[in-house]
């Protein structure tokens, strides 16, 4: 289950309030009425989940059990509507059918299953074999995807500014390992704790992405949802790891925010103390340690976050300092005084963050 006394299934999304929020003030309604919208009804489904940790969950339908290091895939289609899970369109070791957003739910999700298996003998998110849930077609221009501490949610987008959210592979594998971060360390999802929870989603996110396509560190873009935005928006995806602050500059979504070192930390209220924001600067520690290792960053540098993920010694509340002296500690003890340890160590030191 968890290592931290109980897991708290939190209500996460792809795409940062503070990206709706600029879009919802944009004076074209064809732009703004979507995002309105988006903004609502992730209102209303963060507040069901936390209404939902609060008095316990109903009791839900008994679910098949997986065969043993096999994944257990549903994937269910909304129909533009908002109950959950919808109707089942596609099980597993079905045919593919002639709807491509089924086809790569389905795909996203078995390839988010083969990495944590393959790489970290995970079975599934919770380590048991849980089976893997995903509802498409969800609401009208809906401009998120979510995970709502049981199943995957993807909207199609608007069309305008967001495409289909089933189109960039690591959005699912992002979406998925906030399941996974549920079952294992537990992050609170405010300030840098849930910055950490948000990095650790990018991450495996783009390991996800860099395993399917067999890429290196040094030929991945290290970018999160490059797929993801319309023609007429100025940039190329929600988020870099490679270079935070420079996903996109837009006349109708600003100026992406994150910063990639601690000397621009943002200091917010909003975004549950900028969750979204300030996880560049774990997400870029990352992809410093894993370009110094080069090779596969799944394999040495996704090692040592994995294992501070699952090892049960991060703390729920853990600050950067926190996360980046149990990497260190992490590398040492799988690797030893080698070149994994030098390169973590001086990642953590390069966005400004201390280790022992």
């Amino acid at each position: 289950m968890t290592t931290n006394g109980g897991f708290e299934p939190v209500f996460c999304t792809i795409v940062p309030p503070h990206v709706l929020d600029r879009l919802a003030q944009a004076e074209d309604p064809v732009l703004a009425g979507p995002a309105r919208r988006t903004l609502q009804r992730d209102a209303y489904e963060r507040t069901q989940r936390r209404l939902t940790t609060v008095v316990g969950a109903s009791a839900a339908a008994p679910r098949a059990a997986a065969e043993p290091g096999k994944p257990h895939r549903t994937v269910y289609d909304a129909r533009h509507g908002t109950d959950l899970p919808g109707s089942k369109v596609r099980g597993e070791g079905d045919e593919p059918g002639g709807d491509a957003t089924v086809n790569r739910a389905y795909a996203g999700l078995g390839a988010t299953f083969e990495l944590f298996l393959k790489a970290y003998a995970r079975d599934s998110i919770d380590g048991d074999g849980l089976p893997l849930d995903a509802t498409v077609h969800y609401d009208r221009d809906y401009n998120n995807a979510f995970w709502n501490g049981e199943q995957m949610v993807f909207g199609d987008g608007d069309g305008e500014i967001f495409l289909d959210f089933t189109l960039p592979v690591d959005v699912i594998g992002h979406e998925l390992a906030h399941g996974v971060t549920q079952y294992t360390a537990n992050l609170t999802y405010f300030g840098q704790p849930g910055a950490l929870n948000e990095s650790v989603s990018d991450v495996f996110g783009s390991l996800v992405k860099q395993y399917t396509l067999g890429q290196t560190a040094e030929e991945a873009d290290w970018l999160i949802g490059a797929d993801l935005l319309a023609p007429r928006v100025t940039g190329k995806a929600l988020r870099s790891m490679k270079e935070p602050g420079s996903a996109y500059d837009d006349d109708v979504l600003g100026k992406d925010p994150q910063p990639a070192t601690m000397d621009d930390y943002v200091r917010t209220g909003r975004d549950n103390g900028g969750v979204h924001i300030n996880s560049g600067i774990p997400n870029h520690a990352f992809y410093l340690a894993a370009t110094a290792l080069g090779g596969h960053a799944w394999e040495r540098a996704g090692q040592v976050w994995y294992d501070v993920l699952t090892g049960g010694e991060l703390a729920q509340d853990a600050m950067f300092a926190d996360f980046a002296a149990l990497t260190v500690q992490a590398a040492r003890a799988r690797y030893g005084e080698g070149e994994e340890l030098r390169a973590v160590a001086k990642a953590w030191e390069r966005v400004g963050v201390q280790t022992p």
